[in-house]
């Protein structure tokens, strides 16, 4: 006897800020990645499916895209947690004072 079937894998790949396209809402998007993969006697081999999508935190609307365009939001995201993408960041440093290093008597006396 063979016992063969299927699993699914979901992963998060990225939380996103954009405008959903059915609320109309500027929120946070989860970018997902669902694989399908093909088990034998319940041990994954292979995938046979993969599929992307991004899920409204607002509405909860889903919505599919391509792997292409999976691809590009994902660019798009690191771009905007690094401090890319015209913000004035410095390769990599995300997060307050992005422009300058800030010295010890110049931080904010609030941030410690």
């Amino acid at each position: 006897m063979i016992i063969f079937g299927s699993k699914g894998y979901l992963y998060q790949l990225a939380i996103l800020t954009l405008i959903c396209g059915h609320c109309g809402n500027p929120s946070a998007h989860t970018l997902r990645k669902h694989v399908t993969k093909f088990t034998l006697f319940f041990v994954p081999l292979f995938p046979f499916s993969t599929k992307y999508a991004t899920q409204c935190t607002f509405c909860g609307a889903e919505q599919r895209v391509t792997k292409e365009q999976a691809e590009q939001l994902l660019a798009q995201g690191a771009g905007q947690a690094y401090g890319q993408g015209g913000q004035g960041g410095q390769g990599g440093q995300g997060g307050p004072g992005q422009g300058q290093p800030q010295h010890p008597e110049q931080q904010n006396p609030y941030q410690r």
